[in-house]
């Protein structure tokens, strides 16, 4: 389980303390909640310490991103005390952006209401990134503002990108074809895990030893190229042998894996521009390769999952303790709503306006509330989040996976949303 925050009376972040201490405080009146997530507790009274010093490591992802603050004891060694999970929208950003490229371009082409193409004459300022990656950097950069406002940060450990996309499309270029390119070193195997899900792409078995494997044979004409390789089992590459991948049954294969590196580019375009946004805020900050987190990660035993990669980051990360049956955070980026004015049909001709109001009764699409329902079939206390709000004073809210209606007289307001969803990870 994370620590919890603590702040001083007059909001200093202190060293965050285990549950049972918060639990204490609260229960002896010498603190409040400051906020519900990330956990957040005020002394009532002012405290003059000196907290050991905090790491925050990150490890970057296309999907994910992993968050860790270790804390780095005298007896203890250095000791996770906080992690997350961060699950970007980026995907999302560009369907969104897609749709209204392709309603105002139709928009031309037929008798409705007309907007005409703006003049390419805008520059792009030194760094742009498009808005889909842009998602991404301002997420890292604004949970490292949260964490830095939480507790007492002294260094930042990030993780540089894994993939070189040159030696990745053509493992066989070298001397100065290889120059004129990007010098970052690759990891074909590490990119492949990734690809497949860490899983046998013939009997999609997990946990298993998994061997480098070519979709089609070396001895039927087949390259090292990545387009042709992907991951197997000991018993699926043994029955295989020298078949195609089509021959042997799974013609499905060699679609995905001439699927673009997407993710791969989304990582290499956005690993610098995270570094920056930390870099700005002053504190030393150290940048480190993905082959020395996973070296780090495989040598202590430690599972796969982001959260635990970004505690592994850097030469500091081949001692690092993790509780076990550890839980971190699960974030999920959601967005503020909505700035469309008028709602369209799949054809883009206007259906109905846009809400005219963002907020009813106090409440708003995404705050966390509690719902004590007196009675009927879902009768009881509900916490979760607001998934739609109506004039008429019927909200819905989404508690275990499931939508409840009720009136808002039935709510109490919990936090504000702020563009995130929450949740706990598996064990």
């Amino acid at each position: 389980m994370n620590r919890v925050f603590v702040l001083d009376t007059d909001k200093t972040a202190l060293m965050p303390c285990r549950p049972s201490r918060a639990r204490r405080l609260l229960r002896d009146g010498k603190a409040g909640v400051y906020r519900m997530q990330p956990f957040t507790i005020i002394l009532k009274y002012r405290v003059d310490s000196n907290p050991q010093p905090v790491e925050f490591r990150v490890d970057p992802g296309s999907k994910t991103t992993g968050l860790a603050l270790v804390g780095n004891f005298p007896q203890q060694g250095r000791v996770v005390l906080w992690a997350a999970n961060l699950e970007h929208r980026g995907q999302s950003v560009r369907d969104r952006l897609e749709k209204r490229r392709s309603l105002r371009r139709g928009r031309r082409g037929r008798k409705t209401r007309y907007r005409a193409p703006r003049f390419l004459n805008r520059t792009r300022p030194a760094g742009w990134l498009p808005p889909s990656l842009r998602s991404r950097v301002e997420n890292v950069s604004t949970w490292f503002n949260r964490l830095l406002d939480r507790a007492p940060l002294s260094e930042c450990h990030i993780e540089t990108v894994r993939f070189d996309m040159q030696k990745i499309q053509n493992p066989e270029i070298s001397g100065v074809e290889y120059q004129q390119g990007e010098l970052m070193g690759y990891e074909v195997r590490e990119y492949l895990l990734e690809k497949w899900g860490r899983k046998c792409a013939y009997c999609s078995n997990k946990d298993v030893p998994l061997e480098v494997e070519h979709i089609v044979p070396r001895s039927r004409g087949g390259s090292h190229r990545v387009s042709n390789l992907t991951l197997a089992c000991t018993p699926c590459n043994q029955k295989k042998n020298s078949k195609t991948a089509t021959e042997f049954g799974y013609s499905q294969i060699q679609s995905k894996a001439n699927q673009p590196l997407k993710d791969a580019a989304a990582v290499n375009a956005t690993r610098y521009a995270v570094g920056r946004a930390i870099q700005s805020v002053g504190l030393p900050t150290s940048f480190w390769s993905g082959g020395r987190t996973k070296k780090n990660r495989i040598s202590q035993s430690y599972g796969k999952d982001h959260w635990i990669d970004a505690a592994c980051v850097g030469e500091i990360g081949e001692q690092v303790t993790l509780t076990e049956g550890y839980r971190a955070l699960q974030i999920k980026a959601t967005g503020r709503g909505t700035r469309q004015v008028a709602r369209t049909d799949k054809y883009g001709f206007p259906r109905g306006k846009a809400g005219r109001c963002k907020r009813v009764r106090g409440f708003q699409t995404g705050d966390l509330v509690r719902l004590i329902q007196p009675k009927g079939k879902y009768g009881g206390t509900h916490t979760g989040i607001l998934a739609g709000i109506r004039a008429n004073g019927a909200f819905d809210i989404k508690a275990k996976a499931r939508k409840i209606s009720a009136n808002w007289k039935h709510f109490k307001l919990i936090q504000r949303g702020d563009g995130y969803d929450y949740g706990l990870s598996a064990v």
